[in-house]
């Protein structure tokens, strides 16, 4: 049975170089592990407990809970944004949070990586989105990190997938995760 690991993108920019390492997962997989990328995070609105409530919940806030509780781990692709995490990517982790005890998060293997333009790869925001999902309940694992610094340089004329080293990075993170996650969600 495959591990199935659920990727979410941290910028809404159709060219995100994010976006293409997210893409790049997709297809680099390795045997045994299954990456599907959430589409749907701007249509989710900001988190606020009053439309928090049960059979009222935003449907768009709703499938992204009934996604991530279906898979076996989740690989969160963070941006640095004014060095933090990008909002989209907080309001993801705050409505995966709750219900509080009972939440989409609760163990779930978690992994954080990403690209920026800056010399050190997003390194703070992907600290902060580990710190976040942590304190949400994820399982983060903290030994696996992929930050890729010179994103406008680097990727200006060639996709993720079709670097060689970013490859072979991005294919042993994917391949971690499957190893350490041992118990797949039969859903």
């Amino acid at each position: 049975m495959s591990v199935r690991i659920l990727a979410l993108v941290g910028s809404l920019r159709a060219g995100s170089h994010n976006r293409q390492l997210a893409e790049a997962a997709v297809k680099l997989a390795p045997q045994g592990a299954e990456v599907e990328l959430f589409e749907g995070l701007a249509e989710i609105p900001f988190y606020n407990e009053d439309i928090d409530v049960e059979g009222s919940v935003p449907a768009s806030a709703a499938r992204l809970r009934e996604v991530a509780a279906g898979a076996d781990a989740l690989l969160l692709f963070s941006p640095e944004y004014n060095g933090t995490i990008p909002a989209v990517l907080k309001n993801a982790i705050d409505w995966l949070s709750r219900p509080f005890g009972a939440s989409a998060l609760n163990d779930k293997p978690l992994a954080v990586v990403g690209t920026a333009y800056g010399q050190f790869g997003g390194v703070w925001a992907q600290d902060e989105a580990r710190k976040a999902a942590g304190i949400a309940g994820a399982k983060v694992l903290e030994d696996i990190k992929l930050s890729i610094p010179g994103s406008v340089v680097r990727f200006a004329e060639t996709h993720p997938v079709d670097d060689t080293e970013v490859a072979a990075q991005l294919t042993e993170v994917i391949g971690q995760i499957r190893g350490l996650t041992t118990e797949p969600v039969t859903a």
